[in-house]
């Protein structure tokens, strides 16, 4: 089969590698469509992972194949898969911390070598415990598109509600990428008003079809644009969607005294500044959210399957398509984005 294989820093091949064999226990399914995430170009671009392998984990398929003992599955089933699952068990899970769980730091899907998702690739083998808890029927009449949005929007729903947003806040969000988009639509969803700030006026025309009705131009002074539209006081919640941390600050200084800051895109080790005073007197959060919880799994997925044809049709968040032979152009325009570019998905 085809695949996207990472052999080093900035260095992504489209090679032929075997199909991946399946065990007990296992499925293999095929990808039609997988998005190319921040992490994975990550990855890509510092060398944070040993080479070589194939990464991708936004994906949605169809299953070819399945293990001995597999019941709740069969050849022909359309799925999504999560890449991580906990294990329920530890004491992170107990306390409802699943991305610090030794199991969900384990990759349970592969397209061959050292485990890493396998989205770019026409076939992923999902392993056991994926198969008992992590992979989801689409149903009929929802894409493949759309499902492939099933683990992303489960990492920004998770941001969202633990910020536990009142209908009377003001929330900003800084980046509209795709990414942005999602958190900031999942915020108006509780009711309160959320002010957009990104740099393209474009990116406030994808993110006006989901409601968002209060963009700020990032060139400009948000902060006192947040001050403005809040009698002074700040905005009561800043989701920062963008990995500069020199947006922290931004975003510190945005919010009122007694606000909530959350980091959702930082996830490069490094130094920010921001005035610790801030924290101590002012009584600003600064906190943080990282990967999907498998607490609101359920209703994750009712969110996208539902939502598909009632005002969350996220296919709209696709800008550009590649084909698996030309999945190097689509890292790079996800690696360089543009104006136009939004979400970038490959099917193979």
């Amino acid at each position: 089969m085809k695949a996207a294989v990472y052999r080093g820093v900035d260095d992504v091949r489209v090679e032929t590698v075997p199909v991946p064999e399946i065990s007990a226990g296992e499925v293999l399914v095929k990808i039609h469509t997988c998005g190319i995430c921040g992490t994975d170009l990550k990855k890509i671009h510092t060398g944070s992972h040993s080479a070589p392998r194939i990464f991708g984990h936004e994906m949605a398929g169809t299953i070819v194949a399945v293990g001995t003992g597999v019941t709740d599955f069969k050849v022909g089933d359309r799925v999504m898969a999560f890449h991580h699952i906990p294990c329920g068990e530890c004491y992170y899970c107990r306390k409802q911390t699943f991305a610090q769980c030794e199991t969900y730091k384990k990759v349970g899907c592969t397209a061959g070598f050292e485990p890493a998702g396998g989205g770019f690739a026409e076939y992923i083998r999902v392993m056991d415990w994926i198969v008992k808890r992590g992979l989801v029927k689409i149903p009929d009449g929802v894409p493949f598109e759309q499902a492939a949005w099933i683990e992303p929007v489960n990492t920004c729903f998770k941001a969202v509600k633990m910020l536990n947003l009142q209908p009377d806040e003001t929330v900003l969000v800084i980046g509209q990428g795709s990414i942005g988009i999602l958190l900031a639509a999942l915020a108006a969803r509780t009711g309160a008003t959320v002010l957009t700030s990104d740099m393209y006026p474009e990116r406030h025309k994808v993110a006006a079809k989901f409601g968002l009705k209060h963009p700020l131009d990032a060139r400009g002074d948000v902060v006192a644009e947040c001050k403005k539209v809040t009698e002074g006081r700040g905005a009561d919640v800043a989701l920062v969607a963008v990995g500069a941390d020199a947006l922290i600050r931004t975003a510190m200084d945005a919010v009122r005294p007694g606000g909530r800051v959350m980091l959702f895109a930082s996830t490069q080790h490094g130094e920010a500044i921001f005035d610790p005073a801030a924290v101590c007197m002012d009584e600003k959060t600064l906190m943080g959210s990282y990967s999907a919880s498998e607490a609101i799994q359920d209703e994750g997925v009712a969110l996208v399957f539902d939502g598909y044809r009632d005002g969350f049709d996220l296919t709209q968040l696709i800008s550009h398509k590649f084909s698996l032979e030309d999945a190097v152009k689509g890292i790079d325009l996800a690696s360089h984005p543009q104006a136009d570019s939004m979400k970038i998905v490959i099917q193979p």
